[in-house]
């Protein structure tokens, strides 16, 4: 397998849009990432698109990418639609690095685009239903609406366990959300902006105990779009090529779908957690992201609060996890998040992303979770980058 490197990163503007669409999203951020790579349209001989519930809110079940490149320079291209729940664009981009490391294609293109805000507002919340078994859960009945996510129900029950297991609090929920939403006001592209106090999230709208609003992410419209290539054709080109680690895909069976991708990772580039200077973790509710600081090896199981609470993971601490603003802030797009978390590593490892810089960084690792089974994601993917 040849080594693979990113030369492109783009992203549109994360927020509510109703009515802007796929195609209109998905441009943006394509044209980003061509802009950054030195490349053309006529360079690019593979696309991957992510994408996880257009078929019910905006009701394109199918051709995805054919529809959004239609009458596009990049129409004759080859492509490949790609459903993964939450982790669809991080899918996407693991074939398009998997495609380029064979030697199948020299470039690929990987996009992750959601138009969740519809006029219908329950379009979404139906839609997020089949992010879990079906069978299990029972379908919609005719003529009824959801109200809510029925993943921040799962999260809750995380969320309270967590509370029991590790003596965590609500507040140490909060501080997560607010050291997001810092991170988030410096960053343009991020949904929500305006910086929170604790008390402020501990006194919002409660979604399902212990979980306010602010704890749980919101409803985003997105799209992020990367380009991968050889290294040796990465190196002719003027832009600053990141260097693909490892990406690794883990399945939910075993529960711990974050903890084995991220082993696997780690294993496979000979890469430790203490080396990692930045962490995009898919904080979908504010006790995700606490899960995670053990499940990645930042702690001991349990420990997340510990780092919450000390300040190890915002910016400036020991270990900066979610500078974008992550899912909380910047948005969760079901199908762009995992792209839209590697535009994030791209941006602090070529040393662009202004106010949020992290010093020095040269280690990246993003993690995008994907659907719920039997207590966890259903899915994993894991990315470690590197600036070369």
């Amino acid at each position: 397998m040849r080594p693979v490197a990113i030369v492109g990163a783009g992203m549109s503007q994360f927020g509510k849009q109703i009515g802007r669409g796929l195609r209109s999203l998905s441009l943006d951020a394509v044209d980003g990432a061509l802009a950054s790579s030195g490349l053309q349209f006529d360079d690019i001989q593979r696309v991957y698109f992510g994408n996880g519930i257009a078929g019910t809110v905006v009701q394109q079940d199918m051709i995805k990418a054919q529809v959004v490149f239609r009458n596009h320079p990049l129409a004759h291209v080859p492509m490949i639609n790609v459903e993964n729940a939450c982790a669809s664009g991080g899918s996407a981009f693991l074939l398009a690095v998997e495609a380029v490391a064979s030697g199948c294609v020299d470039v690929a293109l990987s996009v992750g685009t959601e138009q969740m805000h519809h006029a219908d507002k329950t379009r979404a919340f139906n839609a997020l239903r089949g992010s879990t078994d079906i069978d299990e859960i029972g379908e919609v009945e005719h003529g009824s609406t959801s109200a809510n996510s029925i993943l921040m129900d799962f999260y809750a029950g995380v969320a309270q366990s967590y509370i029991d297991l590790y003596g965590a609090s609500a507040e140490d929920f909060a501080r997560v959300a607010v050291k997001n939403r810092e991170h988030a006001s410096h960053n343009p592209l991020a949904y929500l902006r305006t910086p929170q106090t604790i008390e402020e999230v501990l006194e919002a709208r409660l979604i399902v105990s212990p979980l306010t609003l602010p704890m749980c992410s919101p409803v985003t419209d997105g799209s992020s779009a990367i380009i991968v290539c050889s290294l040796e054709k990465a190196k002719a080109l003027n832009a600053t090529a990141i260097l693909v680690r490892a990406c690794m895909n883990a399945s939910g069976a075993a529960g711990h779908p974050v903890a084995t991708a991220a082993q696997q990772v780690y294993a496979y580039s000979g890469i430790s957690p203490q080396d990692i200077d930045l962490f995009e973790l898919h904080d979908a509710a504010a006790p995700a992201e606490l899960m995670q600081y053990h499940e990645v090896g930042l702690c001991e199981v349990g420990g997340g609060t510990q780092l919450i609470r000390d300040g190890v993971t915002k910016l400036g601490g020991k270990f900066p996890v979610n500078i974008s603003g992550g899912l909380l802030s910047r948005g969760h797009p079901l199908g762009a998040t995992g792209c839209a978390q590697i535009y994030e590593l791209v941006q602090q490892l070529r040393g662009v992303a202004g106010a949020r810089q992290v010093e020095g960084a040269r280690l990246g690792l993003a993690i995008n979770g994907g659907g719920w089974l039997d207590g966890s994601y259903a899915l994993a993917i894991a990315t470690l980058l590197e600036r070369v």
